[in-house]
């Protein structure tokens, strides 16, 4: 195909005109976490968490918005309907680029194909890539093995949007951090802002970046949670549509149901199918980061989960007419910060869950724990701004990430 120059200084023009346009009030966590020097860099996360604004802002803080050696490109361009990733960026790479930034690769048929192909044939061209979080980039595409690096771009932490919102700078702890220091660092913080004016409000919206925007939030996460379900899950995991109001009506029974383990063969009469299928929707619907699966310590899919969670707080607002259950949004915020940075699974008692395989911890109201306190055990508690000895204010694992 002839250099297109016309067409090329078109992507350039729109590259230009996004990366000056890019609105990042936050600087996301992820940025200093990703070795830029890797050639093949694969960017995952659920719809809505903020990926494009995340190559836009990269590409503004290392070459500006008119420095051709960067281009942004998004495969939703009919363009690429016409045109394959390896040999638009084997153009580019003719003409002096050095870092080509695709925006969800998945829409291109033969995606790994062709990065492998730019990987072998371009040297000194990086690629970063977007995906959705239901993509399992090594395990489904064997010929990036070896040569991708993959991260995953997380929704807000509590801490980013107490920093937006608050205007403040403070830095994320480690779990060790938080349970030694917990006391200390809160006084810290205290002196500064008082969280809990912001928490209530993070647990309602925080989580999704769109809640910036300009327009309805509620109306804004249901259309993003449809498009995890009918783009996410039905073209990654090239589900027939005639299958998608059961995947949807599976979603809606579990979100009903609450925290607890789900009842295979109930859900499988519900939605007219196998226990085997609901199972597998299950497990898409977690890779789609919509729910949470958790399990005892030792156990994993495709056995039976010990109790299904919204995969955060924000979509339990967003499913009517779920009951609004204090301790269920609570535990839920915990099990959404936690999961980022270390493992959990559920532990015997009701409340209960063991991190990283060893440690306990309880999540309960500050107002209704008057026992006495087990040595042994780490409670995260809410309705408090401040904690003592073993017992942590919750908000406070919100500065996990």
């Amino acid at each position: 195909m002839l250099y297109n120059g016309n067409k090329m200084d078109a992507f350039f023009r729109t590259h230009t005109y996004l990366v000056e346009h890019v609105y990042a009030p936050v600087r996301r966590r992820l940025m200093d976490e990703i070795n830029w020097d890797d050639r093949l860099i694969g960017i995952k996360g659920t719809r809505g968490v903020g990926k494009t604004t995340f190559l836009l802002q990269y590409a503004k803080e290392h070459y500006g918005s008119t420095d051709r050696q960067c281009l942004y490109v998004n495969m939703n361009n009919f363009y690429f309907q016409g045109r394959g990733i390896a040999d638009f960026a084997g153009e580019f790479y003719r003409h002096g680029g050095k870092v080509l930034l695709i925006d969800q690769v998945f829409k291109q048929p033969e995606w790994s194909r062709e990065l492998r192909q730019c990987h072998d044939n371009y040297p000194e061209l990086k690629i970063v890539f977007t995906g959705s979080s239901v993509m399992r980039l090594k395990e489904e595409n064997p010929e990036l093995n070896g040569i991708v690096k993959s991260y995953n771009l997380r929704g807000f932490s509590f801490r980013e949007y107490l920093n937006l919102q608050a205007k403040l700078q403070f830095e994320p702890y480690t779990l060790e951090e938080i349970i030694n220091n917990h006391e200390e660092i809160a006084r810290q913080i205290l002196s500064k802002v008082s969280p809990m004016k912001f928490f209530a409000d993070y647990v309602h919206h925080g989580f999704y970046p769109f809640f910036l925007e300009h327009r309805n939030f509620s109306e804004n996460l249901l259309k993003t949670m449809n498009m995890m379900t009918e783009v996410d899950i039905l073209l990654i995991k090239q589900i027939d549509l005639k299958y998608l109001t059961k995947i949807k009506k599976l979603f809606y029974l579990l979100a009903l149901e609450g925290p607890k383990a789900p009842n295979i063969s109930n859900l499988a009469n519900e939605i007219n199918t196998s226990r085997a299928t609901v199972m597998n929707y299950i497990k898409n619907l977690a890779d789609a980061r919509l729910i949470n699966l958790l399990y005892p310590v030792g156990q994993e899919f495709p056995k039976k989960p010990a109790k299904v969670m919204l995969q955060n707080s924000n979509l339990i607002y967003a499913i009517f007419p779920i009951q609004l259950d204090e301790q269920q949004l609570m535990e839920t915020f915990f099990i959404n910060a936690l999961q980022e940075v270390c493992s959990v699974n559920v532990g015997n008692k009701q409340g209960t869950y063991i991190v990283n395989q060893k440690e306990k911890f309880k999540v309960c109201d500050t107002r209704k724990t008057k026992k006495r306190f087990s040595s042994d055990t780490t409670y995260t508690i809410y309705n408090t701004e401040v904690g003592k000895d073993n017992q942590v204010p919750l908000w406070l694992i919100g500065f996990l990430y």
